[in-house]
């Protein structure tokens, strides 16, 4: 059986490697914590985030999740309920709602607080030379007065204003420099002018996108093509980085377009940058010291001799000029000379058993399926080969599938994705939709072809369950 839409996945084995269509080819450099954007516009409206069932849940790690207080209609509700309502009469992002419970009072995860942090919820209208006494703001206090006035805060008062004005009531706007404690910030988007409106402190909202990113991003795993939604730069999820791909020959020389998946940007800005990935594989690269390298994915070969490029069939006309700069990042490869033996790889064909064989560098590896060879080999013709011929080669560990591809084995309720050379499994199947995965895209095969990817870890949603509480950050503005 296979996977359907409608088939919740008791266990699959998945990594996400996707990406739309190039917008621009360019993507841009960003640390994990970027001052500049705290959290897309988007993100910040979306009222539709999570149903009042799933805030419920989430607040099952601390006491909110018992917790009944009177409302603004004088009616007793639990606080799951105030925050839904809230959200959907505002215009704020319940996820919103529930990081600013934390970062302001820590009342998402606290077994026991005070009637004080519960009365001060959201932080609101409460200035850092303020005290919780201080007679003018007694009107604010209380939990749903909290929630209710921050939220407006946001969507009728400096949403507003940034709409009809262009910025804040105190001055700041999107792509406008201003200072927060001494550090430049310039803000990319109408909710990150409005985040540093409510709390003008850097580190405060450095704490709401810590909070943002562990509860509410997915974290995609290696092998990933990711493309920013707003921008279209698209980036390679690898080892926990993301690497910018530059350019379109880059692209196609490694990746498909059907693996793309479209991002918001605060999805990237989990990944520090990693290093770019801007030449074409298998490019011929001329250093600056007159050496020639063969690239092949993260590797270069240096290329000994003007011998050894001739007697392989390299021409002077394809090479490309590159700078010290240009090859760092790449790692050592091993050397080629005048004799080695088909350093670009070439598929051999028993002429007996047609078995297909990947030969690189004097070393054939099996090919386990005719899907592997599809998806690694694609255009690349067969050489049909004697089998005494073949013998003369040493057997390597066979082709895996390359990181990024989903696959099952035919006839099993099974699929995996292939990252870092693993097989990973996909919790269910609301996890692979949710992650943006087509099911179009998983190719069925064989068992021997899974089997022979080491087994990795499940791959679902980032929950709170998998984080140590204690280094979650606590209130501070």
């Amino acid at each position: 059986m296979r996977y359907t839409k409608t088939v919740m996945l008791k266990r699959m084995f998945a990594i996400i490697l996707l990406f739309t269509v190039f917008a621009t080819p360019f993507a841009s450099s960003a640390a994990v914590f970027n001052p500049n954007f705290l959290i897309s516009d988007e993100e910040f409206t979306n009222i539709f985030s999570m149903d009042l069932g799933q805030i419920q849940e989430f607040l099952s790690r601390g006491s909110l999740a018992t917790y009944m207080t009177e409302d603004l209609d004088g009616k007793k509700r639990y606080a799951a309920d105030i925050i839904w309502r809230t959200a959907q009469r505002n215009g704020v992002n319940p996820q919103v709602i529930l990081v600013m419970l934390q970062k302001e009072q820590s009342l998402v995860l606290d077994p026991d607080p005070s009637e004080d942090q519960l009365d001060w919820a959201m932080g609101y209208a409460v200035c850092d030379s303020c005290t919780h006494d201080d007679p003018t703001i007694q009107r604010f206090r209380g939990f749903a007065k909290q929630v209710n006035s921050a939220t407006l805060q946001f969507s009728e008062g400096y949403l507003t204003d940034l709409a009809a004005n262009g910025e804040t009531v105190t001055g700041l706007a999107p792509g406008q420099a201003t200072l927060i404690d001494d550090v430049t910030v310039i803000p990319a988007n109408n909710a990150t002018a409005a985040l540093y409106t409510y709390t003008p402190h850097l580190h405060g909202n450095q704490n709401f996108v810590t909070l943002w990113q562990q509860w509410f991003i997915r974290h995609y795993p290696g092998g990933s093509l990711l493309q920013n939604k707003e921008n279209g730069a698209v980036w390679l999820i690898q080892y926990d980085e993301r690497r910018p791909i530059t350019s379109r020959t880059a692209f196609v020389s490694r990746f498909a377009d059907k693996n793309i998946i479209s991002v918001d940007p605060s999805e990237l800005e989990v990944y520090p940058i990693g290093s770019p990935i801007s030449l074409p594989n298998y490019s011929l690269l001329h250093a600056e010291n007159g050496d020639i390298y063969l690239l092949v994915d993260d590797a270069i070969r240096h290329i000994t001799s003007m011998e050894a490029f001739r007697s392989i069939g390299f021409n002077t006309d394809d090479l490309i000029d590159v700078t010290e700069d240009d090859l760092q990042g790449y790692t050592l490869g091993e050397p080629i000379t005048s004799d080695s033996l088909y350093p670009q790889g070439v598929l051999l064909q028993d002429t007996k058993t047609g078995g297909v064989f990947y030969v690189e560098n004097g070393e054939k590896f099996p090919i386990l399926s005719r899907e592997i060879l599809t998806a690694r080999f694609v255009g690349r013709p067969l050489i049909p080969t004697k089998p005494s011929e073949l013998d003369v080669y040493p057997k390597g560990n066979p082709v895996l599938f390359s990181d990024g591809t989903l696959m099952g084995v035919k006839g099993s309720p099974e699929v995996f994705f292939i990252s870092e050379g693993k097989r990973r499994p996909i919790l269910n199947g609301t996890i692979f939709e949710t992650f943006g995965w087509k099911w179009e895209n998983v190719i069925w095969t064989n068992e021997a072809s899974i089997l022979v990817h080491p087994l990795g870890s499940v791959i679902s949603n980032t929950t709170m369950e998998e984080m140590d509480p204690t280094e979650i950050l606590t209130a501070s503005r």
